[in-house]
């Protein structure tokens, strides 16, 4: 007797849905802030804004978003251990207030601790619901689960700037209040429909944070390893801040690193001669490195991750001070002709902040407009590619889209970099997830998997700082965004080329049996 094979909807349980529709919301909050939030933060304060600096935004948004991506390593132990839906509430708790008050404060101290709330909140979310859906999921629903999830990314980053567009129109302190707003609805579906998809939290083992901490250990490094980045990126984090001002010159940051670096190798030197140190505690130990193969590859991969953070951090800047978006409108005018609905431009317009121009999260939003609609076609065209492949090209293909940006003074022209970016990102950003999968032994895949947003942190943190720089340096001051597109076109080829070399010498292939 035959056996249907065939994936029915109905095959996944309601909580599998009820996640994917929390999901919906919480990325409609997120998003609705995060496509606004370049703008917001450097707006000038007659017009609502912030006032603050270029400089001071990059450190904001890089940090925020890197502890965001951090945390989940910790929640996710925390969710097994006291259980998903507990979890949840939790994090809608934080959130709500976290968004609302993010329009209140105005300060850089207070919008900063605010801006870290919401970071908590999301970072609680995040392992819980890709645990859930995980949970909901068996080996023959798994792929389209997380399709389905993956699209529901997509929706709620596509409507949620849509809303933010429009009642920013109004007042931004509706944009803050609508992504409360947001997670303020998922109290409802987590409080009435949703299950607990696992029993671990209940059980007489779940999974305890000092596991987390020897795992990090054996993927990652020691505490010596993990002090001595943090100094790095704390000094750079710092030194973005106050460069401006001219309390410290990045000529001194690079002087002051190259001591950090001295005085570690110095250190170490002494400890391996003099024998002592591996059982006197970690701070008596010599820096380790565990999987140094997959530490290189976050690295690496967190270049990529820097030049994607530029569509939001710096495209919609860019947009706003340099680009003239009436060719688009002249478009959409011609276009609603054809159909004879012409005098909807009118109602459209209305949403529009600046006379005669769009907003820029409106065009900002063509990229998860596009990953709605290709992400599916592009991969199948390029699932029978390796996933090296597939990452290279697509890496090449960002760098491809910013080269067009430096000629960026025409809406279309944005469009144009936009479109060709979400393509290069369809490419890269799903198969990066499988090539780890590869890089990883083979019993240790899900626990590789754990850590491998921590490119995405990294790539977070430095393009915030990079993107605050480049963008006072050159497009403010010197009115030349085009060296800063060229800059981050070369960080993305530099990418992709250190990519390729990695996987030519550094990832051992196994000999072909003749």
């Amino acid at each position: 007797m035959a056996t249907d094979n065939k994936i029915k909807l109905k095959d996944f349980p309601g909580t599998f849905w009820v996640a994917n529709t929390m999901e919906i919301f919480e990325r409609m909050a997120w998003y609705g802030f995060f496509a606004v939030s370049s703008l917001y933060i450097t707006g000038a304060v007659e017009d609502g804004g912030l006032g603050f600096s270029d400089e001071d935004r990059g450190v904001i948004q890089g940090v925020v978003t890197f502890f965001l991506y951090l945390f989940p390593v910790v929640s996710g132990s925390l969710a097994d251990r006291y259980g998903f839906k507990r979890m949840l509430i939790a994090a809608f708790a934080v959130l709500a207030p976290a968004y609302y008050l993010l329009g209140q404060f105005s300060t850089v101290p207070t919008f900063f601790l605010a801006y870290m709330m919401v970071a908590v909140g999301a970072g609680m979310f995040k392992p819980v619901i890709i645990g859930t859906v995980t949970k909901t999921t068996t080996e023959k629903t798994s792929s389209l689960g997380f399709g389905i999830f993956y699209m529901m990314v997509n929706v709620g980053g596509f409507i949620g700037p849509i809303v933010a567009g429009i009642v920013r129109g109004w007042d931004w302190n509706w944009v803050f209040v609508a992504s409360a707003g947001w997670i303020a609805i998922n109290f409802i579906f987590v409080t009435l429909f949703y299950k607990e998809p696992t029993s671990e939290s209940t059980s007489a083992n779940p999974r305890k944070l000092k596991k987390v901490m020897s795992d990090m250990v054996e993927v990652l490094g020691n505490g010596r390893f993990f002090l001595f980045v943090f100094i790095i990126l704390f000094v750079l984090v710092i030194g973005s801040k106050y460069t401006a001002s001219g309390f410290i010159s990045w000529t001194e940051i690079i002087a002051i690193l190259a001591a950090w670096f001295l005085v570690n190798f110095a250190y170490d030197f002494f400890l391996k001669r003099s024998h002592t140190g591996i059982q006197s505690g970690w701070w008596r130990s010599p820096m380790q490195i565990g999987d140094w193969r997959f530490a290189l590859f976050l690295l690496l991969m967190s270049g990529f991750w820097i030049s994607f953070n530029q569509i939001f951090y710096t495209l919609p800047l860019h947009i706003r001070d340099f680009v003239s978006t009436g060719d688009l409108i002249t478009s959409l005018q011609d276009f609603l002709s054809i159909f004879g609905v012409g005098y909807l431009m009118k109602d459209i317009t209305a949403s529009m902040v600046t006379p005669g121009e769009i907003n820029p999260e409106y065009i900002i939003n063509i990229n998860a407009g596009m990953i709605i609609v290709f992400q599916v076609l592009v991969s199948y065209i390029v699932g029978k590619l390796k996933p090296f492949s597939t990452i290279f090209w697509g890496v090449i293909i960002t760098a491809v889209s910013f080269a067009l940006l430096i000629f960026s003074n025409t809406g279309w022209l944005v469009v144009a970099g936009i479109m060709i970016f979400s393509f290069g990102e369809m490419m890269a950003s799903p198969k990066s997830k499988e090539y780890t999968g590869r890089i990883a032994p083979p019993d240790k895949v899900a626990l590789y998997m754990g850590y491998f947003y921590w490119c995405v942190a990294l790539g977070n943190l430095l393009g915030g700082i990079l993107s605050g720089q480049l963008y006072a340096a050159f497009a403010r001051d010197m009115n030349r965004p085009d060296l800063m597109w060229l800059v981050f076109a070369l960080l993305a080829l530099l990418t992709a080329l250190a990519i390729y070399v990695y996987d030519r010498l550094v990832i051992k292939r196994p000999q072909k049996k003749e």
